[in-house]
């Protein structure tokens, strides 16, 4: 077994090359005791490049991207792209006070700019013409784009830690002018065939180039499949991600800090539950990869490096059965579907709307049916759930469809089979005034969805959290794993 770690260093925190360099390099002074080495790291873009890249990820702001599938101008996307290239060197201005290491930064990243413009001024010009279609080629961009963030991140920070006399290896995953195509792991296992991890400190690229494209696949967590790969293939002791904040029982702003307290140990199936809520603690097959190898996660916050952050493991299960987090999600979209028809027909109606939903890209968090009627929870954007409607309505004329603007808040934990904790749950929310649209409890016990209208999200969260963590000194015990 080797005795090294893989670590990913998350955007908010790479913002901060004091914290990265103090807290996770030298290991908040522990580094001489300990060694430098022995390590990897996989670093995200910093934060918000890859919102100007591709488009923002909440808000749905249109970046790079965005601008160049759906621009009948050129000015637009070239404009963003000149805007990205300020922000890149505000960000290098930022770093590096020496002006001959600033200019080879800027000439770097500069660099890959150009060609990334060049080669879309250039596709687009090819698709003006009838025989070329600007859709075929799209997936292909947002790769290239993509790619731009994490290679100016990791570039960037080899040349840092150079100044410190650390023996950091630029690792550049992305591809860039290279005519071969290959899978993931191959490109992985050539790309660390001659690391010396005893005297090297590999900086990878979270974006890695494959033949089947990694943004296509796993979309916005492409760096922690990354990530998990290089744990896998490298055989690490541990993984760990870096985080600017801890995996906590609940959003601390909305429960309070003196609340919320680090969950300190759970397992994989808890984290993909998180993951469906879009609160990844990491991607579920980043995750599967892990579990498979057994090499455990462990969440730390880049803030305190004091604490050794959450656990996150195959076998783990709580002493005694509890909620070990509440966690949830606005905007959603209720799509309820009722057709007297369906009575009996349950199984076509369901796999014609799943084929719906997929075709368009939906993302479904939770569903549920009865005799007549299914309801997908879908946490995608207005526009396409408006055609993931129009395109069910087309299937199936008759179907009355309804869609609802809601909120999907979750108690979950390791193990939470005991009776009487639902009935907790549902008390507590009523006794806020809150009404619950629908529940949802599987067998394997592992979470409890409450769905509600979205502006009761913030009490709800609170009142769960009252009722099911903090009455049990919960965060005491959890701290001291």
């Amino acid at each position: 077994m080797n005795t090294h770690t893989v670590e990913k260093i998350g955007g908010t925190s790479m913002s901060d090359y004091r914290a990265v360099r103090d807290n996770i390099i030298l290991k908040n002074g522990r580094a001489k005791a300990e060694g430098l080495y022995r390590r990897v790291f996989v670093v995200s873009a910093y934060g918000g490049i890859t919102d100007m890249l591709l488009e923002h990820k909440k808000s749905g702001r249109p970046g790079v991207f965005a601008l160049f599938a759906g621009a009948d101008d050129e000015r637009e996307w070239s404009d963003a792209v000149a805007g990205l290239r300020s922000r890149m060197q505000e960000i290098n201005a930022g770093l590096f006070t020496d002006q001959v290491t600033l200019a080879k930064a800027n000439g770097f990243i500069g660099e890959r700019l150009d060609d990334a413009a060049n080669c879309l001024a250039d596709l687009e010009r090819v698709c003006q013409h009838g025989h070329f279609a600007l859709e075929g080629h799209l997936d292909v961009v947002s790769e290239m784009l993509a790619s731009l963030g994490e290679v100016h991140s990791a570039w960037n920070t080899v040349q840092l830690l150079k100044q410190e006399g650390i023996n950091a290896r630029f690792i550049d995953l992305t591809g860039w002018r290279d005519g071969e195509h290959m899978t993931l792991d191959e490109r992985i296992q050539r790309a660390f065939a001659d690391v010396d991890f005893e005297t090297e400190l590999p900086i990878a690229t979270g974006y890695a180039h494959t033949a089947d494209g990694l943004m296509k696949t796993f979309a916005r967590g492409y760096s922690e499949m990354t990530f998990s790969r290089i744990a896998v293939l490298t055989g690490a002791s541990e993984a760990i991600i870096h985080k600017e904040y801890h995996l906590s029982s609940a959003d601390p702003r909305l429960v309070g800090e003196e609340q919320a307290v680090p969950i300190g140990r759970t397992n994989y199936d808890v984290a993909d539950q998180l993951a469906n809520l879009g609160m990844e603690a990491i991607h579920p097959r980043a995750a599967k990869g892990l579990r498979q190898k057994q090499i455990p996660l462990r969440v730390m916050n880049t803030f305190e490096p004091e604490h050794r952050g959450t656990l996150v493991t195959g076998d783990y299960v709580s002493d005694t059965p509890q909620v070990e987090i509440i966690a949830g999600r606005k905007n959603i979209y209720a799509v309820e579907c009722f057709d007297q028809d369906m009575m009996g027909s349950m199984t076509s109606y369901d796999r014609a709307i799943n084929e719906t939903i997929a075709r368009f890209k939906g993302s479904v968090v939770t569903k549920d049916t009865n005799a007549n009627t299914i309801t997908h929870y879908l946490g995608s954007n207005l526009k396409t759930v408006k055609r993931i409607k129009s395109a069910i309505n087309e299937r199936f004329p008759d179907c009355d469809i309804q869609v609802r603007k809601v909120a999907v808040v979750s108690a979950i934990g390791s193990d939470m089979k005991t009776s009487g904790m639902l009935s907790r749950a549902v008390s507590a929310l009523a006794s806020s005034g809150i009404s619950i649209l629908a529940v949802h409890q599987s067998m394997r016990q592992v979470d409890m969805q409450f769905v509600v209208d979205e502006s009761d999200y913030e009490n709800a969260v609170k009142s769960l959290h009252a009722a099911l963590v903090e009455v049990h000194e919960h965060g005491e015990a959890i701290c001291a794993a």
